[in-house]
């Protein structure tokens, strides 16, 4: 046995030593790729002084340059600059994928030790930084960390500098999913404690005030222009027509007149009246609408790649753009994975369609700003295969192509230039196509003041992030979005109640407004908390990450709900991801409550009365599987005796419906 465990100890201690040596010669191996990348750039941009102005000498050739020059009209400086570019500069100019930082706010090159899921996966699953930005010559990129303020806005600065000492000096568009909620999906939400938290879209739906949504725009847009990220990836201005959908979380609901108001309120709170050098350009998503999803099921996947129109409903969906993003002149526009079923002359996903593009973007709208696909729509990666619904069969040659040629100007969470350099070079696309494209995303690093100044006061980052007039605010829209479905006179508790509380991270903040209980017995009332319901899926690290399926608790959870808030006066507090089957809860519960991101302490007020319930329900909750199963994706409202209707929410005061 002894001389058994000596063995399996040196093999052990082998094992180790022969990982650690590989790892070492990996590291080496990128560090050294790295550095001789770098060593091919040339110095930092001097300055010119003319006219008693400065400029950036952005191409280092002792002169200026239109495109260097701020005080020429922006199309000028734009048709500068591509007529100065090489077919590599163009092709790269036109991909945007995600990037890692590394522990020292660098751009990640290197192996490092991870400490968290984001981590993981830029070390893992993303290329070389300095090969995307040098020898791939990419100058867009969205970041997936949450860091301090102070790390994200000395990223931006590390990574302008490499893109300064480049040839012509391109700066970096650095964009970013929400990061103002309490989400954390790398494939839709990042949580990023530095800025003010505020309800999810749904939440702020839930309020109906377009002023308070303008004015949530305009601080995210301050905070995110403290730390560099000039390009949001969002509004989503789809309809959560689909009760099982997995997205509806960063949507505004199911009415598209609603949706429309939210949208243009939320585009404006981040660009202004006109984009300009103040503004964070919006790339509003998901054009012609994301939404009604076949079952429910996320086009992020295969089985999900279907959106369907069971009643004839396409033009509903396309609202939320007609009075919302397109009047706020939304600076971007995204279309989403999936393929709209016999919606068109052929059934390929919205970003490989001309009918959805170029005649109905393009030509029936008028929208000229830059057209982004969705994250890896050609080429597979890591995280999953690629999501190319619709052309499964095609090359990723000819996927490019007809991307191209549907209409759309950027690959989103691609790196793959190689392909339309190869495209040129073989007659199958003329560089003037290119063009066209380029010009567009120029145009908006030109319009947003990025070749002028990309740079940001990393030390000032952490006293222009997370104010506490931001967080004050951030706290008034989380009471007003919380939507009072019951109350039979139980709320707001009295002072020095005391409560069993379950389901709370923070229960502790509860206690300088009632009395806190170890068990149900002692209490006058309980307090718990639950989740949506879904089904836990794995198959891939992103799946893991979205909350589809069902909307009814198992027997097991509605036991563990139901023998609690049936043992004495209860509130239930119910987050809503997705409109949840509370049927049963909302018979056993003396008070019934949904919220969309409302923290710990901003609760404890709306249940005291410290702060008062407005919401009314951005969509409508569903009394049965089975009338959920029944409902059409596409329409709105449509639930079979619904449990509460969409717009229902009840006052403290007048304790009745609001619609």
């Amino acid at each position: 046995m002894k001389k058994a465990l000596k063995i399996s100890g040196i093999v052990l201690l082998a094992l180790i030593f022969l990982a650690t040596i590989t790892g070492f010669v990996k590291y080496r191996k990128l560090a050294s790729a790295a550095e001789k990348r770098y060593e091919t750039l040339g110095e930092p941009s001097p300055v010119l002084i003319q006219d008693g102005f400065s400029f950036r000498d952005l191409n280092k050739n002792g002169k200026l340059d239109i495109y260097e020059d701020h005080r020429a009209p922006v199309e000028a400086r734009v048709r500068d600059l591509v007529s100065q570019m090489t077919l590599e500069e163009k092709a790269g100019t036109m991909y945007i994928t995600m990037i890692g930082i590394s522990p020292e706010a660098e751009p990640v090159d290197k192996p490092f030790i991870p400490k968290s899921p984001m981590d993981f996966m830029a070390i893992t699953m993303l290329p070389q930084s300095s090969e995307m930005l040098i020898d791939k010559k990419m100058n867009s990129f969205n970041i997936i960390h949450s860091l301090g303020a102070d790390q994200l806005a000395t990223f931006n600065n590390n990574i302008q500098r490499i893109a300064d000492r480049t040839r012509l000096g391109i700066p970096i568009t650095i964009a970013s999913d929400p990061r103002h909620g309490n989400e954390n999906n790398p494939g839709a939400a990042l949580y990023t404690p530095a800025f003010s938290q505020w309800p999810s879209s749904l939440g702020l739906a839930a309020t109906r005030d377009t002023l308070l949504v303008r004015e949530f725009g305009n601080i995210a847009r301050q905070e995110y222009l403290a730390t560099g990220i000039r390009l949001a990836l969002h509004p989503m201005a789809d309809l959560a027509t689909e009760p099982r959908w997995g997205r509806q979380n960063g949507t505004f609901g199911e009415d598209a007149d609603l949706s429309a108001a939210m949208t243009k309120a939320y585009v404006l709170g981040f660009q202004g009246d006109t984009l300009s050098n103040s503004s964070v350009a919006c790339m509003t998503k998901h054009f012609s609408g994301g939404g009604p999803q076949e079952n429910g099921e996320d086009a992020h996947f295969e089985y999900g790649k279907n959106q369907v129109y069971p009643g004839d409903n396409f033009d509903y969906h396309l609202i939320p753009f007609e009075k919302g993003a397109f009047p706020a002149k939304t600076a971007q526009i995204m279309p989403y994975y999936g393929i709209p079923i016999d919606q068109t002359d052929e059934n390929v996903a919205f970003a490989f369609n001309k009918m959805i593009i170029t005649e109905m973007l393009r030509e029936k709208y008028g929208f000229d700003g830059v057209i982004c696909t969705d994250w890896n729509i050609i080429s597979g990666s890591k995280v999953g295969e690629a999501r190319a619904w619709g052309v499964e069969d095609l090359s990723r040659s000819e996927r490019t192509l007809k991307v191209l040629e549907a209409g759309c100007d950027q690959f989103g969470g691609e790196n793959s230039p190689e392909l339309i350099i190869e495209l040129v070079k073989n007659g199958e696309l003329s560089e003037k196509r290119l063009d066209v494209s380029v010009a567009r995303i120029l145009r908006d690093k030109f319009t947003l003041g990025l070749f002028d100044d990309p740079y940001v006061d990393a030390e000032k980052a952490p006293e222009l992030t997370g104010k506490p007039e931001y967080r004050a605010l951030a706290e008034i829209a989380q009471a007003r979005s919380t939507v009072l479905l019951k109350n039979e006179d139980l709320l707001p508790l009295k002072r020095g109640t005391k409560v069993y509380i379950e389901g709370i991270t923070h229960p502790e903040v509860f206690e300088s407004f009632g009395q806190i209980v170890d068990n149900p017995e002692e209490a006058e009332v309980v307090i718990k908390r639950i989740q949506t319901p879904y089904e836990p899926r794995d198959d891939n690290f992103l799946e893991r990450f979205f909350h589809q399926g069902r909307l009814y608790y198992t027997p097991d959870e509605l036991e563990d709900i139901l023998g609690l808030i049936q043992s004495k006066p209860s509130v239930v507090i119910a987050n809503l991801e997705r409109p949840a089957i509370l049927t049963e809860i909302d018979a056993a519960s003396s008070s019934l409550i949904a919220e969309f991101g409302t923290s710990d302490e901003v609760l404890a007020k709306v249940l005291f009365g410290e702060e008062k319930p407005e919401g009314k329900l951005p969509f409508e909750l569903p009394s049965s599987w089975e009338a959920v199963e029944a409902q059409f994706e596409d329409v709105p409202y449509d639930s079979k005796d619904p449990l509460y209707e969409f717009g229902h929410g009840l006052s403290y005061k007048q304790q009745e419906i609001s619609l």
